[in-house]
């Protein structure tokens, strides 16, 4: 039996063919790979519902944080003021306490010097003195101290140094306040006589300062007050001071020059 025996066949491809008449094959192969695309729809300009809702809390916390910063600038500026006034006040207690100080300090002093003089008057108007019978000391107080003359509820004494240790108006004034007196004053006829008969008799005139002076045209003693007419009537000049001349009254001299002096003060109530 003959049996026709296939070969297979092998075609080659013709060079010549154009290539258009190829793309039926090739456009069946590309249309097999086209694949649909779905449309996506556009945008709506609605805000969706979150961003509505969330503006409120915003705006919110924008406000509450508004009221915080103006809380902290108020009383920011209030703590400040306080502390200005505060530290004012402090200075002005500082001062008030200094101040008491100076003052607790004055009164220590005058009261030791107070304490000081009150001891000297008990010993200037009470010395003590020796009994011999009960052999002990025992105070005696009399009116004035020694050395002062008592007239009424004065005490008086005056002071007669030589010319190189006399002094002027003020100087003499000075150092009767040392002795816790001043120049004497005189307040009637009768205290005048006897201030005038003060002194040591001596050859010449004896004038001692007293507390009068000539003040704005008129006659004044220190404490300001007027001279009455009824003591004396002379003629005030400006820079004139009084002395009192022993048993023979009252002269007008210049305050500079240099006298003696009487001083006066008030005598001790037994």
């Amino acid at each position: 039996m003959n049996r026709k025996t296939q070969q297979p066949t092998v075609r080659f491809k013709n060079p010549n063919v154009s290539s258009a008449e190829e793309k039926p094959e090739e456009a069946d192969y590309v249309n097999a790979a086209v694949c649909s695309v779905d449309k996506i729809p556009a945008t709506s300009d609605k805000k969706s519902p979150s961003f509505t809702q969330s503006v409120p809390t915003v705006a919110g916390c924008w406000l509450i944080l508004l009221v915080i910063v103006a809380l902290r600038i108020y009383f920011t500026s209030v703590i400040s003021a306080n502390n200005t006034k505060l530290t004012a006040k402090n200075q002005e207690l500082e001062t008030e306490k200094n101040n008491l100080t100076e003052q607790i300090k004055d009164l220590e002093m005058k009261n030791a010097v107070s304490v000081t003089q009150a001891q000297w008057s008990i010993d200037a108007y009470c010395p003590k003195k020796k009994e011999k019978e009960k052999e002990k000391e025992v105070r005696q107080c009399k009116a004035c101290e020694t050395g002062w003359g008592v007239f009424q509820s004065r005490c008086y004494a005056y002071h007669n140094p030589e010319p190189s240790k006399q002094r002027t108006w003020e100087e003499a004034r000075e150092y009767c306040k040392g002795k816790i007196s001043d120049l004497v004053t005189v307040a009637d006829e009768e205290e005048k006589n006897h201030v005038s008969g003060l002194s040591v008799p001596s050859e010449g005139l004896t004038e001692y300062w007293i507390g009068l002076r000539a003040e704005g045209g008129k006659w004044k003693w220190f404490d300001g007050t007027n001279l009455a007419d009824s003591l004396w009537k002379q003629t005030p000049v400006d820079g004139h001071c009084a002395v009192s001349v022993r048993n023979q009254g009252w002269k007008s001299v210049s305050c500079g020059e240099r006298k003696r002096w009487i001083c006066e003060k008030a005598a001790l109530s037994l």
